[in-house]
């Protein structure tokens, strides 16, 4: 019980505070309504769970015996956030409205956490820090997926119906466009660790052929 209480701080602790997750479906709040997010949402909340079960259970340690290829991974994911950050910067208040755009679906989202730099850090480090040397580790690696699923729902949650309300608050295209502007800011923010830390992979002497 304690692990578990324990676990459940550090899901509630990373899932509740900003980052590409939390920036992406508060955007999608604002710009298409709760009704319309709820796949994203429950990508978001049921994906990144699932990932951090397969982590545990030995998909890191593909990871581990071939680095290039995490790190192939983080340098496409950091180029499609680029990219979806200017998407959402880009967006037109007007577009939205009339349908144009959409909301990401329950695949995308969940596709998503694996290039997530964010998403990748909370479950490796939930993996190394809450599994017990010498205990049954699939029962520790089912806990703390576990808590990662029941926190997941309400945190993530409360960031889309926030995004939702600012919808009804910002009604005029000049307020839609600068909160636009403001997400796309706060998403490219929130990969400069994982950009620094690819940086120092291919750039350091010690990786440099």
């Amino acid at each position: 019980m304690e692990l578990f209480l324990a676990v459940l701080f550090f899901a509630f602790s990373t899932t509740i505070t900003p980052g590409p997750n939390n920036v992406m479906i508060m955007s999608s709040g604002m710009n298409y309504g709760v009704k319309a997010s709820v796949p994203h949402w429950l990508g978001i909340c049921l994906g990144f769970p699932l990932m951090v079960m397969l982590v545990g259970l030995g998909f890191g340690v593909v990871f581990e015996r071939y680095p290039h290829l995490h790190q192939l991974i983080k340098v496409l994911g950091v180029a499609y956030l680029i990219w979806l950050a200017w998407k959402i910067a880009s967006a037109e208040p007007k577009s939205i409205e009339q349908g144009k755009s959409k909301p990401f679906s329950f695949i995308q989202a969940a596709l998503f956490q694996w290039i997530n730099g964010k998403a990748w850090v909370m479950a490796s480090s939930a993996v190394a820090a809450f599994t017990v040397v010498g205990g049954v580790y699939w029962i520790d690696v089912s806990v703390i997926t576990l808590a990662f699923l029941l926190m997941a729902f309400p945190c993530v949650g409360l960031w889309l119906v926030f995004g939702a309300a600012l919808r009804s608050l910002l009604t005029k295209a000049i307020f839609q466009r600068i909160f636009n502007i403001s997400m796309g800011v706060i998403l490219l923010l929130s990969i400069v660790p994982v950009v620094v830390e690819v940086w120092r992979y291919y750039f350091t002497p010690v990786n440099i052929i």
